[in-house]
């Protein structure tokens, strides 16, 4: 049994207490019962009101379902349709033009476009390599995946191959003719780099094989160096905003192989990075709850650090310093070494035992998210960490799955009165809106109009929002197959309005509007020629799956001004309002038995591929191979749509429940042979009836239509607590023997 700690009305997990008590509230002038006497008071003032929102999700889809099921087989009239979603409030009226008027944001966020990293907060390694994803080397990044080839001589292997290593050189210098011209010439030319005073300021100029001597064709692209003795060792660039330094050592065993010296080219990459509390993690108790704000603190203090084993070798991760430079002025200046960090919180339907109240009921686990977190940021608002975070004195709060204004409005209130308890000034906290539920895509206008004094992020999100697109529809008819939803009106409808929204209430220039995940870390390839896609529909930010990621989706920025681009997008007409509203139904196309089952695999596999690893592992996220062994990061909102299109073909008798369980089954076999290596991996096959993740597997689909807008977390958690309690319990047997 877990102990508690009481103070006022609420009861404590002591291990949460004594993190608070020991890590956090030291150096911030607030002392834990300080703090818990505040959170009692804003618990007890919000908890009442979080419950009935979430009953009126519950009465709006009560009140969907009976309207689809009244008009059974009937199309949808689409005037209708919006009347009647006015008139039980799910559809808002929508007012007067405004403009969001965020203030203190830092640069990351409302200047510069580029890569955002999502990454899981409760494990070090990966939230400290996240973190000092600022800067990438190019060459590694090439060098180490598909966009270089491997024809003609240019493998891998496990020694450097030149072969390999000559395309990645040419590959750079195309690219650097491209976003860094130089003129009457090509890098490929190039022997020399060097200063020269021309005007009373220091130019870059470069000698060519042929002897000119040449200097960039716009000059204002160089913006800074780095000298070893009098020899130029780093030379920095600026392009649309981001950042690129060339590293020149003669000694380097790439350098010296390099006319010029070149040793390696780096890219600004993770411009930005969300450290995630919700769906990347799998944080289902106290104890979860503790890692995952243990390690936030230590990153706001600048303190975490991590040792870990790879390739026979122990190393040391810890926060990466900023980086200096002399501006071609002569004057010095440093740039981060760090991605500016936002943190994800979860959602309002999320409920924890971290915190009880008197009478032991869970309290709103998303409160208790806004509030340590934000204490937590405290060291950096107070300059208690070194490697400071945010420059403009804010802390950037993602929240996920709203659904509509009036959930907005009261998290707005909420950040009020932490700021109050905290003592830090209003709008401090800033928030971050993932527009992943339909309830707020059709209302986004009304949502941001409450959230623009303190709004930093919108962006869209494929999964969730399909996943929540068939569970507000589930009445209405089968859907597509799941891979055609994406090309379906209302998709992109969908996206476009969402950037549209963003443009008309202002948000170029002040906020992030964001862009879902490349999902196959492996494809790099394929990553470098689609996902520039991104920032041509106006994304000024797209989540990307790692840090070599990060810095190939850079390159993307340096070919595209998004700035630009959004003043051309300004002129086209907002997106349509009824394409939006028409769910992807399968009306006039009739699948074959064939496409039927290959549908089912797809799912079945991606369903029990993933929900293995979060119920016997506790990973949130992972690389998982899909049915074609083609590895693909997965976290809950995948889960969502797959469980939720299964749920939907069942309930419209597409698939039988026999049908179901013999794919589950068969499925299982496949994912227990693509996991013999991991040790850790516990087999489902060989016990269907005992292996609790294969049981979650099943209810994710068979309760799918009475799961809260299908959210995975209903199933998860109670699994999740069920194997970690009966290993607690095997290990207490094991040791009173």
């Amino acid at each position: 049994m877990a102990e508690y700690i009481q103070i006022g009305s609420i009861k404590i997990d002591k291990d949460l207490f004594a993190l608070v008590s020991n890590e956090i509230a030291p150096d911030t002038e607030i002392n834990a019962i300080q703090f818990w006497n505040s959170f009692d008071e804003i618990v007890h003032e919000f908890a009442d009101e979080n419950k009935a929102l979430l009953k009126k999700r519950d009465t709006l889809q009560e009140q969907i379902d009976a309207w689809y099921l009244d008009r059974k087989d009937e199309p949808i009239d689409h005037i209708e349709y919006k009347e009647f979603l006015t008139d039980i409030g799910y559809l808002v009226p929508e007012g007067s033009n405004f403009i969001v008027s965020t203030e203190n944001v830092d640069l990351e966020i409302a200047i510069i476009a580029g890569p955002q990293l999502v990454v899981p907060v409760d494990n070090a390694r990966y939230a400290l390599n996240a973190t000092n994803a600022r800067w990438g080397s190019l060459y590694d990044a090439l060098y180490g995946t598909d966009v270089i080839d491997e024809s003609d001589g240019a493998t891998k292997g496990t020694e450097y191959n030149p072969v390999r290593g000559k395309k990645v050189i040419e590959y750079t210098e195309n690219l650097l003719d491209e976003i860094i011209p130089i003129e009457n010439g090509s890098y490929t030319d190039v022997y020399r780099f060097y200063l020269k005073t021309i005007g009373g300021s220091l130019s870059l100029r470069m000698k060519l094989h042929d002897g000119d001597e040449v200097g960039l064709e716009d000059p204002k692209k160089f913006v800074g160096f780095n000298l070893n003795s009098d020899d130029l060792s780093s030379i920095l660039f600026q392009n649309n905003g981001l950042h690129i330094e060339i590293l020149i050592d003669r000694e380097h065993p790439i350098g010296k192989e390099h006319p010029a010296g070149i040793s390696d080219v780096i890219l600004e990459s993770a411009i930005t990075t969300i450290q995630d509390c919700e769906d990347s993690v799998a944080a289902v108790d106290a104890e979860d709850k503790v890692r995952v704000y243990r390690n936030w603190n230590g990153i706001m203090k600048g303190t975490l650090e991590t040792t870990f084993a790879k390739n026979g070798e122990t190393i040391n991760r810890k926060l990466v310093a900023d980086k200096s430079y002399t501006a071609p002025d002569g004057s010095t200046f440093s740039l981060s070494g760090r991605s500016l960090l936002l943190i994800r919180n979860v959602g309002i339907h999320m409920y924890t035992d971290a915190v009880l109240t008197s009478d032991d009921q869970e309290i709103p686990e998303g409160i208790l998210d806004a509030m340590i977190t934000s204490f937590a940021a405290l060291h950096d608002l107070q300059g208690n960490n070194k490697f400071s975070n945010s420059k403009t004195g804010s802390v950037y709060i993602v929240k996920p799955k709203f659904h509509g204004p009036d959930e907005v409005e009261m998290t707005m209130r909420l950040f009020s009165k932490i700021e109050k308890a905290l003592g830090i000034q209003h709008n401090t906290l800033k928030i971050g809106i993932m527009d992943e539920e339909r309830r707020t895509t059709v209302n986004l206008k009304e949502v941001l109009r409450i959230a623009s004094e303190r709004l930093v992020f919108i962006n869209t999100g494929f999964l969730d929002r399909t996943g929540d697109e068939i569970h507000t529809s589930m009445v209405a008819g089968p859907m597509i197959p799941k891979m055609d939803i994406r090309n379906e009106p209302w998709m992109r409808a969908y996206e476009n309005w969402n950037v549209d929204i963003g443009i008309e209430t202002g948000l170029p220039g002040i906020t992030q509007i964001g862009k879902g995940m490349w999902t196959k870390p492996d494809e790099m390839a394929e990553m470098l020629e689609t996902k520039v896609n991104h920032p041509l529909a106006g994304a000024t930010t797209a989540w990307v799956p790692s840090p070599t990621a990060a810095t190939l989706h850079a390159i993307h920025y340096h070919k595209v001004d998004v700035s630009g681009w959004l003043q051309e997008l300004a002129l086209r007409e907002r997106a349509s309002l009824t394409d939006l509203l028409t769910p992807p139904l399968l009306v006039d196309r009739k699948l074959n038995s064939d496409e039927i089952q290959r549908e089912l695999d797809n799912n079945v596999q991606g369903i029990i591929g993933y929900v293995v690893r979060w119920v016997d592992q506790g990973i949130g996220c992972s690389k998982i191979p899909d049915i074609n062994n083609v590895g693909l990061m997965e976290d809950r909102a995948t889960l969502r749509i797959s469980s939720q299109h299964i749920a939907n073909w069942l309930h419209h008798d597409i698939i039988s429940k026999e049908q179901i369980i013999e794919t589950f089954k068969r499925m299982a076999k496949i994912v227990d042979q693509q996991n013999e290596g991991d040790p850790n991996y516990r087999s489902m096959s060989s016990n269907f009836d005992g292996s609790i993740a294969f049981q979650a597997a099943l209810d994710l689909v068979f309760k799918g239509t009475e799961l809260p807008n299908g959210y995975t977390e209903f199933i998860l958690h109670p699994k999740r607590r069920e194997v970690k309690a009966k290993r607690k319990n095997m290990t207490d047997g094991s040791n009173s023997n």
